[in-house]
């Protein structure tokens, strides 16, 4: 029964759109890169649970890709976000119209339907401070349903990293 929820879950989120763009400085040698740590200060920005959820998604995805955490790390993560609410894409048209001898004319009303939207942009910055800096990063875009479940936030924020972490290291 759980994993049917799981799999359900997953769907879902699925079908809300993630929008990620890549970066990176050129020439850079990632097959350098072995471990990584996050900053001590970092501020994401994101409530405790969620930072929770996205740094446990985030460990998980990296050491699948064979990296490693480590106090002396080859480079850190600083990651940020933000919210803002959208305009509703889904409205209602109400027209009224009419026309005779040879008079026309009309009016429209688009009403808004359900609640609006928030979107939340969260930054992935890959920092090499003993070399060149910033030498990565991706920003996602989703729309984030601040009422949603633990399970539902953990799917997302499972979601955001693997579409993040898709292009990392990248094919030069």
């Amino acid at each position: 029964m759980r994993f049917s929820s799981l799999f359900v879950l997953l769907i879902i989120v699925s079908c809300a759109p993630i929008y990620v763009n890549h970066d990176y400085e050129k020439g850079t040698d990632f097959s350098k890169y072995k471990t990584y740590n996050y900053y001590d200060n970092i501020n994401t920005g994101l409530s405790d649970f969620d930072a929770k959820r996205l740094f446990s998604a985030l460990d998980e995805a990296l050491q699948t890709k064979g990296f490693q955490m480590s106090t002396s790390p080859d480079f850190y993560i600083d990651i940020k976000s933000s919210e803002r609410q959208s305009m509703k894409r889904n409205s209602v048209g109400v027209g009224v119209g009419g026309s005779g001898s040879h008079v026309g004319g009309g009016v429209s009303v688009g009403i808004p339907i359900g609640q609006p939207n928030i979107d939340r942009k969260i930054q992935f910055d890959f920092v090499d401070e003993n070399g060149i800096g910033l030498f990565w990063q991706a920003i996602s875009e989703s729309t984030f349903k601040p009422n949603a479940k633990p399970e539902s936030r953990e799917a997302l924020f499972k979601a955001i990293v693997n579409k993040v972490l898709k292009e990392f290291p990248p094919n030069q």
